[in-house]
């Protein structure tokens, strides 16, 4: 069940999500917009700076193992541009052990949720890094 709590003002956050799998985009989208968030859902990770720049969302939820361009190339194109090097990433991903976890926080994500996750997960991350938001 996912709570209404987070949206107590009239500012709206958004957020870019960015998968390749189609239901997980479907799953993370409904999730944001149960919370009245505004969305942003790409499937194509050589869009999201792009959309980054332009949209320029409160928070990215970033895949890592995408066709075309990895989430630690895409990361490295959102840290590098002076008008998205200040939005927070957090990974969602496959990649659990400690190795990984580890390139994860190097590569500049701020965060990560493991793959399955449960929706509670999905938003207590949303709490910690959009509730400067909100106040």
């Amino acid at each position: 069940v996912v709570s209404k709590t987070l949206n107590k003002c009239s500012f709206v956050p958004s957020v870019l999500a960015v998968d390749n799998n189609d239901d997980n985009l479907l799953l993370i989208s409904y999730v944001l917009k149960a919370l009245n968030f505004k969305c942003y859902a790409v499937s194509d990770s050589r869009r999201v700076l792009d959309l980054a720049v332009d949209k320029t969302p409160d928070l990215i939820l970033l895949n890592i193992i995408m066709p075309n361009m990895s989430g630690f190339e895409v990361i490295g194109q959102l840290k590098s541009n002076l008008f998205t090097r200040n939005i927070p990433v957090i990974a969602v991903t496959g990649l659990t052990n400690l190795y990984h976890q580890a390139m994860i926080r190097s590569a500049g994500f701020e965060d990560c949720i493991c793959k399955p996750f449960l929706l509670e997960e999905l938003e207590d991350k949303l709490t910690k890094y959009l509730s400067p938001c909100l106040i």
